[in-house]
C-alpha cells in the first residue's frame, strides 16, 4: 500500500487548485490526485459551450499543460474511483480494491449528473453534461446526423446546451417543469428575458410541464410529457442538477445531508478530511451565514485555496466573494453576489436592447447583481454588493446614474 501526505479526490477545478495552491504555499510533501476522468484536469464550463460547439479542443481546456503536474511533483491517478474512506486508518479504497494511505484528505469529487428517474432514462442517446465523456457522446450523435434534441431542464446547463445546439442548426425542444426558466437562481425579469431570447432563436420552449417517460427500445426516440403529448426526437439532453458525490464520506461517518458539511475552514467532521467545491455545504458569509452549496468554478477554486492555506498553517475562514457567468448565443451574463432571500429586484435598462441588469436587494441593501451584456454594471455593482450599500431603488433603475456613484 502506498501513502501520500495529501490525497486529493477529484481532478476538477477544486482538486486541481488544491494541488496548485499547496505548492504555491510551499508545501513540500507528496501529493496524489485521484480522478474518474482519464484525462488531466480540465475546465468544465466550456463543455456545454465552446467544446460542444467544436470551437475549443481538449488541449485548450486543460487547466495546466499535462507536463505541469509532474514538474510540480503532483502524481495523477486517472480513471479511478474512490469507493471507501477509512478515517481511522487514514486510508481510501479504490474500485479496484487498492488502498492508499493519506496524511490529509481533500475531497473534491463534485457531483454526478442527476439522471431521469422515469422509464426510459437509461436509453442510449440520453445525455448528461457533466464531464468530457458526456459531451463526447453528444458529439458522436451530432456527427451521426441527430437533428432534433429535447433538452430537459431550464437551468444554465440546459439553456447553454440549447443555445449551442441551435447554433449548430439543430431543432431543439426544451422542457422545464417549473413555470419559468432559471426559477431557482434568478428573478423573473431575467427568466422572462431568456425565455424570449430562446424562443426568438427558434427553441420550442415548454414551461410548467413534466416528463412522464422516454420512449424507444435500445435508443431514445421520443419524450412523453405529463399531458400525454409525445415529442419525437433523435437525442435527449438532461440538465436537472447534480447529486453531490459524497457517498464514501457519509458512509465513513461524515456529517451532511445536502452534500457534506464543512466548517469555515472547509474541514469535514472527520479528522484530517476536508471538502471543497460543489459537494461541500458550508456557512457562507454572503448568504448571512446560511449553510449552502455553491456550484461554481469560483467557489471550488477559492475553497481549495482555503484548504491549502489551512494545511500549511495559515487557517482562515472561507469568505471569498461569489461570482458566476453564463454564455448563451451572443449574450454574456455576469453575476455578482447571491440573491438568496431577496425581497426586491430592480430592473436597470431595457431587456429589448439585450443589455440590462437586475439588481437584488434585501432590507434595502444591494446583495446581488445579474448583468447581461453590461460589464460596467457588473464591475460597479460588485462593489455595491461587497459593501452591502443601501440605495434607493429608483436611483438604481436610472441608467443615467452610474452605479459607482452609490458607493
Amino acid at each position: 500500500m502506498t501513502r501520500h501526505d495529501v490525497v486529493i479526490v477529484g481532478t476538477g477545478h477544486g482538486g486541481a487548485q488544491a494541488g496548485i495552491a499547496l505548492r504555491q504555499q510551499g508545501f513540500e510533501g507528496s501529493i496524489l490526485m485521484i480522478g474518474r476522468d482519464r484525462v488531466p484536469p480540465y475546465e468544465r464550463p466550456p463543455l456545454s459551450k465552446e467544446y460542444l460547439a467544436g470551437e475549443k479542443p481538449l488541449e485548450r481546456l486543460l487547466i495546466r499543460p499535462e507536463t505541469f503536474w509532474a514538474d510540480k511533483n503532483i502524481e495523477l491517478m486517472l480513471g479511478q474511483t474512490v469507493t471507501k474512506v477509512d478515517p481511522m486508518a487514514h486510508e481510501v479504497e479504490l474500485g479496484s480494491g487498492e488502498r492508499i494511505g493519506y496524511g490529509r484528505l481533500i475531497w473534491s469529487a463534485g457531483g454526478d449528473a442527476r439522471r431521469m428517474s422515469c422509464p426510459g432514462g437509461h436509453l442510449d442517446g440520453v445525455h448528461a453534461v457533466r464531464d468530457i465523456r458526456d459531451v463526447d457522446r453528444m458529439l458522436e450523435d451530432l456527427a451521426a446526423g441527430a437533428q432534433h434534441f429535447v433538452v430537459i431542464g431550464g437551468g444554465y446547463i440546459g439553456l447553454e446546451a440549447a443555445a449551442v445546439l441551435r447554433k449548430l442548426g439543430r431543432k431543439v425542444t426544451l422542457i422545464e417543469a417549473m413555470d419559468r426558466v432559471l426559477n431557482r437562481v434568478a428573478g423573473e425579469d431575467l427568466s422572462a428575458f431568456y425565455e424570449a431570447e430562446h424562443r426568438r432563436q427558434g427553441v420550442d420552449l415548454r414551461l410548467g410541464i413534466g416528463v412522464e417517460r422516454l420512449t424507444g427500445e435500445d435508443r431514445v426516440t421520443g419524450v412523453v410529457l405529463t399531458d400525454g403529448e409525445e415529442i419525437a426526437c433523435d437525442a435527449v439532453v438532461v440538465g436537472i442538477g447534480i447529486v453531490p458525490a459524497v457517498g464514501p464520506l457519509i458512509a465513513a461517518g461524515a456529517a451532511g445531508a445536502n452534500g457534506v458539511d464543512v466548517s469555515e475552514t472547509c474541514h469535514t467532521s472527520l479528522e484530517h478530511v476536508y471538502a471543497v467545491g460543489d459537494c461541500a455545504a458550508h456557512p457562507n458569509v454572503w448568504a448571512n451565514g446560511a449553510v449552502i452549496r455553491l456550484e461554481s468554478v469560483q467557489n471550488a477554486h477559492d475553497m481549495a485555496t482555503t484548504v491549502a492555506k489551512s494545511i500549511c498553517g495559515e487557517a482562515q475562514p472561507y469568505a471569498a466573494f461569489p461570482w458566476f457567468w453564463s454564455n448563451q448565443y451572443d449574450l454574456r451574463l455576469q453575476t455578482a453576489g447571491l440573491n438568496i432571500g431577496y425581497d426586491e429586484a430592480v430592473l436597470r435598462g431595457d431587456p429589448a436592447e439585450r443589455s440590462f441588469s437586475v439588481i437584488y436587494l434585501k432590507d434595502g441593501r444591494v446583495i446581488a447583481v445579474d448583468a447581461v451584456n453590461r460589464t460596467k454594471d457588473y464591475v460597479q455593482g460588485r462593489k455595491l454588493v461587497e459593501a452591502r450599500v443601501e440605495v434607493d431603488p429608483a436611483d438604481l433603475a436610472d441608467v443615467d446614474k452610474p452605479l459607482k456613484d452609490f458607493r
